[in-house]
């Protein structure tokens, strides 16, 4: 990005909202914190949208979860959850309400950094380039514009991370992908084995872009996921 990015850091800990607003200030981003939905909905108006929240879940009054619910219904910016418990299932939740990363407590802000500087890389779009645009199936998806649209041509609303992960199989057409490549491909050394975030995300995905119609990413028993569709320039 050539400007700087804004963060919007949702924290109910006072401590650790202060020591994030001055860490990631000091590696050049713009940060708003907020205590609460209250606040987050104040600075949101105030100052529209940022280019990434960092959302704890466990907040007095209204959690990470609605707030990520509310936001998703009108907005595609990019949200890394925060947990202070290690289950599967606040991750999953997290992803289901559509967040596209999350970071269990206690953290190092430096990881945090590293995922808030990965989701950001792959939300820019080139400036100087033709825009790419691929008929896939009977789906359009812009590359550059990360966009996609249905046959009837109404958009399909992906998150960031949903779309990095059909990035992987319409940029690799006729191939098996295994887990463990679209975990380093999508989530880097971060992934854990144990991680299933690539599991709901895929299925979110397939969700999405399949609908009621046939299937478009097809699971390779004991190999992985293949794209069942052609893709071509549109």
């Amino acid at each position: 990005m050539s400007r700087t990015p804004r963060i919007l850091v949702v924290e109910d800990d006072p401590e650790i909202r202060s020591l994030l607003k001055d860490y990631l200030h000091r590696q050049g981003l713009r940060v708003d914190v907020a205590d609460g939905g209250g606040t987050f909905d104040r600075l949101m108006a105030q100052y529209g949208e940022p280019d990434l929240v960092v959302l704890d879940i466990m907040l007095p009054g209204e959690d990470g979860f609605s707030i990520c619910r509310r936001l998703r219904a009108t907005s595609r910016v990019p949200v890394i959850m925060l947990t202070a418990r290690g289950d599967d299932i606040d991750r999953i939740v997290g992803l289901e309400m559509g967040a596209d990363d999350y970071l269990p407590k206690p953290f190092n802000p430096r990881e945090l950094l590293a995922r808030i500087r990965a989701v950001l890389r792959r939300m820019e779009q080139p400036l100087d380039q033709p825009r790419r645009r691929l008929a896939v199936g009977a789906l359009i998806v812009d590359l550059d514009a990360r966009t996609v649209w249905d046959a009837a041509g109404a958009e399909i609303e992906l998150t960031s991370a949903e779309f990095e992960l059909l990035t992987c199989f319409i940029t690799r057409p006729g191939r098996v992908l295994s887990r463990d490549q679209l975990m380093d491909w999508t989530r880097g050394r971060r992934a854990d084995a144990l991680d299933r975030t690539i599991d709901v995300q895929l299925s979110r995905l397939r969700k999405k872009i399949e609908g009621n119609g046939a299937p478009l990413i097809k699971t390779v028993r004991s190999a992985g996921y293949i794209l069942t569709v052609s893709v071509e320039e549109a």
